[in-house]
C-alpha cells in the first residue's frame, strides 16, 4: 500500500515538473564532482590531464599536445556528458515515476548504470587511449559513479518533480 501511495504521490507531481532546472542542477552538480574526484584521484598535480583526457574522446593523442585549448574542450564534453545522463533519468521519470518515489535506490542504481555505459560503449568507441586501469581503481570509481553521479541526478530530478 505505501508503494502505491508513494507511486500515486509522484504520478501527481509530474505536473508540476520543473525539468530545466531537474536537468542543469543535476547535471552541473555531477559534472563538477565527477571532475573534482578525477582530478583528486588520477592527477592531482596535472590537473589539466583530466580535461584533456576526456577531449581525447575526440581527438585522440593530438588532445595533450594542444594545452587549454583542449582542457577547455574537455570540459564542455564532461558537462555535455553529465547533462545527457541527467536528461536521460528526467525523461525516464516521466514513464517510470518509481525513479521519483525511490529516488534514493534509483540515483545509486543509475550511477552504476552510467559507469558501465561510459565503460562498455563510450570509452570503447572513443578515440581515447586504451589503458588498463588497476581494478583498485575501477572498483572507487564504480562506487564514486553511485554518490556522484546517479544520487545527484535523481534527487535533483526528484526535487523539481514536486
Amino acid at each position: 500500500m505505501a508503494n502505491s501511495m508513494n507511486d500515486g504521490l509522484a504520478a501527481s507531481s509530474l505536473a508540476h515538473t520543473r525539468p530545466v532546472p531537474a536537468i542543469v542542477v543535476g547535471g552541473l552538480i555531477v559534472g563538477v564532482l565527477d571532475l573534482a574526484y578525477a582530478i583528486a584521484v588520477y592527477c592531482p598535480r596535472q590537473p589539466i590531464l583530466i580535461p584533456q583526457t576526456i577531449a581525447s574522446g575526440i581527438l585522440g593523442l593530438k588532445s595533450y599536445s594542444e594545452g587549454m585549448q583542449t582542457a577547455a574542450l574537455g570540459v564542455v564534453l564532461h558537462f555535455v556528458i553529465a547533462l545527457g545522463a541527467a536528461t536521460v533519468y528526467y525523461l525516464a521519470s516521466r514513464n517510470f515515476t518509481f525513479l521519483l518515489s525511490r529516488a534514493i535506490l534509483c540515483g545509486l542504481i543509475y550511477g552504476a548504470l552510467v559507469y558501465l555505459f561510459m565503460h562498455i560503449v563510450v570509452l570503447p568507441l572513443s578515440a581515447a587511449p586504451k589503458g588498463d586501469m588497476p581494478l583498485v581503481y575501477k572498483a572507487f570509481e564504480f562506487v564514486e559513479h553511485w554518490f556522484c553521479v546517479g544520487l545527484p541526478i535523481a534527487l535533483s530530478v526528484r526535487h523539481y518533480s514536486r
